[in-house]
């Protein structure tokens, strides 16, 4: 779940810990902020599919991780408070890699009260742009309340 720790870029920014499919992934948050998120995603084997090339799942999973994350920090950092779910994700494959780092970067299209729209940048290590997604957020009360 989220916490206040290393991985936040100031004192008041929620980190996330890397749970549940992130995890499996192996998908490292490296800065969370309502502005944006930057995450790497060193890419082996277990990510290919058939073929050998990166299966484009995984950049659908990741996009909407770096997403939902990027619209709860913003959420949190308005006081708005509750998390941001995905309701839509649509995902561009533009060239195909095996092997290699993957730097995942978030840019805000749209924050409302009720949704938000985040733009999902994934290049390779050269600077490459991989894939590209937009991913549609509702805004909900915490769950957990």
């Amino acid at each position: 779940m989220w916490h206040a720790g290393p991985m936040a870029t100031n004192d008041d920014a929620p980190a996330y810990d890397g749970a549940g499919l992130d995890k499996l992934l192996g998908n490292t948050v490296t800065t969370a902020t309502g502005d944006g998120v930057e995450a790497t995603l060193t890419i082996t084997p277990d990510h290919h599919q058939p073929f050998g090339i990166v299966h484009g799942g995984v950049y659908c999973a990741v996009a909407e991780s770096a997403a939902s994350i990027s619209g709860f920090c913003w959420l949190q950092e308005q006081g708005i408070g509750g998390v941001a779910v995905g309701v839509n994700n649509s995902t561009d494959f533009l060239r195909s890699i095996s092997e290699g780092t993957l730097h995942i970067s978030t840019t805000p299209v749209h924050r409302g009260r009720r949704q938000q729209l985040w733009q999902v940048d994934m290049r390779d290590e050269q600077g490459r742009l991989i894939a590209q997604s937009r991913v549609r957020l509702q805004n909900l009360d915490d769950p957990g309340k």
